[in-house]
């Protein structure tokens, strides 16, 4: 039997669902596959959002023989296979391959397809749900236009949910039963992924009858499961998520940060967020609440000894701590700066004062000579040079623009102008 989201499949721009930021009136994607004239391209995007779709109702404005590879599957008899095929009489206007799960090609595999791609007998469609900057060689990439898919928003899905069902209704000679709340979990069940969709409304079809055809909040727990967090702990949107999450609470959002957290978490993924939250800490908070390291080192601790599910209150509470922290991000920066000049060669040569004086002979190298001991002088501190010859003046660190930073500016300011 085939499944219902193939026989549902769109066969026009119009009836798919979703990507209106590429597939609208006048946006480039739609008028090149209303064109024939069809470029190199990779979409990228999650799965079930419409990626195959797309690549088929391009392939049928084409006058190019069309040939499918997944490349999970695939091997260099396959590609040959169609390179051998590359003539005037078989294949006129050249060749149309649609690529899935290009990320799975390795380098060997991807560049047999080059000299051909360059020379036009082969149009490339792949498709890839990791980021083809990361998986797609140079070679093929510079050759090719990559076109983002995103997850369909829950409100368009709605009236394609409606339609399901009312072909379900057709097929089964029975009215369901169902309210638009109903409809509202199902789109936000299923992650803007329009083949869970469907597979999810088919399997709730399946436990309905002409006797009891109401759809239940059970039912649509049972079929959609997890389905609605698209995650991939090893994938592209692994980093998303941690980077939205990051961004979210140094933009001092603490809504936003709790509902990557929560994505993370329900993944079954302790680690990452744990270890996210330290470098936040240091990081974007740093000087201005220099406590806070400290507070989200402890709830850390607390979330791994407790696990999950109990961890996820610790974690929230470190989440919140840092989004609504004053923020200074002096350290990350001072240390970068310093960095930066290592890698270049500069401080290398150690000034002669603060070198070690503590053995044999030290003195008779003028190691630790001139050295002034801070602690006996107002304020523990002197002046002297502590910097390298080829870096005296540098300055690394910036007092940031919070209450503590700004405090210890004026401690050392006028400390250092008595002096």
């Amino acid at each position: 039997m085939r499944p219902l989201s193939d026989v549902l499949r769109p066969n026009t721009i119009d009836e798919m669902v979703g990507q209106r930021h590429l597939l609208a009136e006048g946006k480039l994607l739609r008028s090149i596959a209303e064109g024939g004239e069809i470029p190199n391209m990779i979409f990228y995007g999650p799965s079930g959002v419409g990626k195959t779709t797309l690549a088929r109702i391009i392939s049928q404005k084409s006058d190019r023989k069309l040939y499918k590879l997944n490349a999970t599957t695939a091997s260099i008899s396959d590609i040959k296979e169609i390179i051998n095929d590359i003539n005037p009489f078989t294949a006129p206007n050249g060749i149309l391959l649609y690529l899935d799960e290009i990320q799975y090609f390795n380098k060997k595999q991807q560049q047999s397809l080059l000299e051909f791609i360059e020379n036009g007998s082969i149009t490339l469609i792949a498709s890839t749900t990791e980021n083809p900057y990361f998986y797609v060689y140079n070679a093929i990439l510079s050759r090719c236009t990559v076109f983002e898919f995103k997850p369909v928003e829950a409100a368009e899905m709605i009236p394609f949910i409606k339609r399901i069902i009312s072909y379900l209704e057709d097929q089964r000679g029975f009215t369901i039963k169902y309210t638009d709340e109903h409809l509202k979990r199902i789109a936000y069940g299923c992650g803007g992924d329009v083949r869970k969709c469907c597979n999810c409304i088919e399997i709730i079809s399946l436990g309905l009858t002409k006797d009891f055809n109401e759809i239940t909040d059970e039912m649509i727990s049972q079929a959609s499961q997890r389905s609605g967090n698209h995650y991939d702990k090893d994938g592209d949107y692994h980093y998303d998520i941690l980077s939205a999450f990051q961004k979210s609470i140094r933009g001092s959002d603490p809504d936003a940060a709790l509902i990557y957290l929560a994505r993370l978490l329900e993944a079954g993924n302790l680690i990452a967020p744990c270890r996210r939250l330290m470098v936040i800490a240091a990081e974007d908070i740093g000087l201005a609440y220099p406590q806070a390291i400290s507070i989200v080192k402890s709830c850390v601790d607390c979330a791994q000894a407790l696990g999950l599910p109990e961890a996820r209150i610790p974690l929230a509470e470190a989440t919140i701590l840092l989004a609504t922290a004053p923020k200074s991000n002096s350290a990350i920066n001072a240390i970068d700066a310093a960095m930066e000049d290592v890698r270049n060669g500069k401080g290398q040569v150690i000034p002669s004062n603060i070198q070690d004086s503590h053995y044999g002979g030290a003195e008779k190298l003028g190691h630790g000579k001139g050295y002034i001991y801070p602690h006996p002088f107002p304020n523990h501190y002197v002046k002297q040079n502590y910097m390298p010859e080829d870096l005296k003046g540098k300055t690394y660190y910036e007092y940031g623009e919070n209450k503590v930073e700004t405090a210890s500016k004026q401690y050392w300011q006028k400390i250092k102008e008595e002096e």
